[in-house]
């Protein structure tokens, strides 16, 4: 239990250590909210990453320790994507400044994308906990799969936000030929299901 708990603090340490240099740098005016904006957008997306491409990650590599161990704690990559996005919001309204010029950009593609994203982070990220889980059972996977939606939102909030395509891929094509192979397996599993028996 106490190597648990200390994993656990360990875990929680490394997740918000990108975050305590961009709060120093805030707090101390080293670094304004503008500068943080792309940061805490690219931490959240990578979280996001990171937490979907554990499922087809263990299909590729089934008897890895360390991914058996990391998987039981997915949702805490999810907790800190979600936080890194609200950190991203909260910035991005600071440097706006006023409700007005939110609302005057806000159907930009790069910009509702954005909106549209953070809006589904929210009940994710309220339910990713043992009790919600508990209490919606089969609907708790089904909410938790909005996430791919999200990450669709994401890549075309990076891409519009900076008409800039390439980082934006770099970081999902891993995640997306993970996913494509997931599916792919997939249906392999399924067609051999549905195959008739020889006798």
């Amino acid at each position: 239990m106490k190597s648990f708990r200390f994993s656990t603090v360990v875990f929680w340490i490394v997740l918000a250590f990108p975050a305590i240099p961009m709060l120093i740098g805030l707090s101390t005016g080293a670094a304004s909210a503008e500068r943080l904006l792309h940061p805490t957008g690219e931490f959240a997306a990578r979280f996001m990453i990171l937490a979907l491409m554990i499922t087809p990650l263990r299909m590729v590599f089934p008897k890895t320790r360390w991914l058996v161990w990391i998987a039981k704690r997915r949702r805490w990559l999810g907790v800190a994507a979600f936080g890194y996005a609200l950190l991203h919001t909260l910035l991005y309204i600071v440097d706006m400044g006023a409700l007005r010029p939110i609302l005057a950009e806000f159907w930009a593609l790069g910009i509702w994308t954005g909106w549209a994203a953070f809006a589904i982070f929210v009940p994710l990220a309220i339910t990713s906990n043992d009790a919600s889980q508990r209490k919606l059972l089969k609907r708790w996977k089904q909410l938790q799969r909005f996430v791919y939606p999200a990450a669709v939102l994401t890549l075309l909030h990076w891409v519009f936000v900076h008409n800039n395509i390439g980082p934006a891929l770099a970081h999902f094509i891993p995640l997306a030929a993970l996913e494509s192979y997931r599916g792919w397996q997939m249906i392999g599993r399924q067609s051999a299901k549905t195959e008739p028996q020889a006798y």
